[in-house]
C-alpha cells in the first residue's frame, strides 16, 4: 500500500512539472506612424495654445488658423504676382535640375575615385575642396561667370548636392566584393562589362543613399539660390514675406517646402525599394 501510495504521487508530481510552459503574451506595439501623428499634433495643439495666450506678439508667431487661411490664399490668390503652384513648381524646377546635373558628373566622379588611384588623386582634392563650402560663399562667383538667370541657380544647387552623390559613389565602389569581380573577369567579362554589371549594381543603394542625401542639401540651398533675381519660387516667396513681416507666410512657405521634401524622400526610398530590393531587405 505504502508503494502505490508512492508510485502515484511520483506520477502526479511528474504530471505536474511536466505541464507545457505557455508563452509570455506579447504587448500589442503601437505604430510608428500613429506616435508620428501624435507628436505632430501634440506640437500643433501646443503652437495654438501658445498663440491663444498670446505668450508671442501674432506678428512673430500666428495661430495655425491664420497660418492655414493664408495658405489657402497663397494657393488661390498667390503672394508677389504668382500663385503657390507656380512657386513650387520653379523650386522644383530648379530642385530637380540641379539634381540631375549632380548626378550626372557626381556618379561617373564616385566612379573613377573608388576605382581608380589616379582618378582619387585628381578628383578627391575638389571634392574635399568643394564640401565644406557653404553655397553662399561661390553664389557670388557663380552669379558673374553665368549671370542671373536660371543658370546660375541651378549650378549652385548642383554645387551643394555634388559631393554627398561623389562620396557616397566612391564608398559604394569601394565596398564591392572582390570576390565578384574576380569572377567576372574569370568569365571572360571586359572592364566596361565589370563596371556596368558588376561595380554599379553593387554600388547602387550608396548612390541612392547619397541622392537622398543630397536632395535635403539642395532644398536647404535653394534659399539661398533664389535670393538674386528671382521672380518665383518658394525661397523667394519666403525672402519677400520676411521684409514685410508677413509671418504667415513665412510659415506656410516653410510647411510647404518641408511637405514636398518628404514626399521626395519617400519616392527616393520607394524607388531604393525597387532598384535595389537586396539592400532593403536587409
Amino acid at each position: 500500500m505504502t508503494l502505490i501510495t508512492d508510485l502515484t504521487e511520483v506520477y502526479n508530481s511528474d504530471a505536474k512539472t511536466s505541464e507545457p510552459v505557455r508563452a509570455p503574451v506579447r504587448r500589442r506595439q503601437v505604430p510608428i506612424p500613429l506616435i508620428s501623428l501624435a507628436t505632430v499634433i501634440g506640437l500643433l495643439l501646443i503652437w495654438a495654445a501658445a498663440a491663444s495666450a498670446e505668450l508671442v506678439s501674432p506678428v512673430f508667431l500666428p495661430s495655425p488658423a491664420v497660418v492655414a487661411a493664408s495658405l489657402w490664399n497663397l494657393v488661390s490668390v498667390g503672394f508677389v504676382d504668382s500663385t503657390l503652384p507656380q512657386h513650387v513648381l520653379a523650386s522644383l524646377g530648379r530642385v530637380l535640375g540641379g539634381l540631375a546635373v549632380a548626378v550626372l558628373i557626381g556618379v561617373p566622379a564616385g566612379l573613377a575615385i573608388g576605382a581608380s588611384r589616379i582618378g582619387r588623386g585628381i578628383l578627391d582634392p575638389i571634392v574635399e575642396f568643394l564640401r565644406p563650402l557653404p553655397p553662399l560663399a561661390y553664389l557670388p562667383l557663380i552669379i558673374i561667370w553665368s549671370g542671373i538667370g536660371e543658370a546660375s541657380k541651378v549650378i549652385v544647387i548642383a554645387l551643394s548636392m555634388l559631393p554627398s552623390i561623389v562620396i557616397s559613389t566612391a564608398s559604394g565602389v569601394r565596398s564591392v566584393p572582390k570576390d565578384h569581380v574576380n569572377a567576372a573577369r574569370a568569365f571572360g567579362a571586359t572592364k566596361r562589362q565589370v563596371t556596368f554589371h558588376v561595380v554599379l549594381p553593387s554600388a547602387l543603394p550608396s548612390i541612392l543613399t547619397g541622392i537622398r542625401i543630397a536632395l535635403g542639401t539642395g532644398w536647404s540651398t535653394l534659399v539661398a539660390a533664389e535670393l538674386v533675381a528671382a521672380t518665383r519660387g518658394l525661397g523667394f516667396m519666403i525672402q519677400s514675406a520676411a521684409q514685410f513681416l508677413v509671418t504667415d507666410v513665412v510659415i506656410a512657405g516653410i510647411a510647404v517646402i518641408a511637405v514636398i521634401a518628404i514626399l521626395l524622400e519617400i519616392a527616393a526610398r520607394a524607388l531604393e525599394r525597387w532598384l535595389a530590393p537586396w539592400a532593403s531587405a536587409k
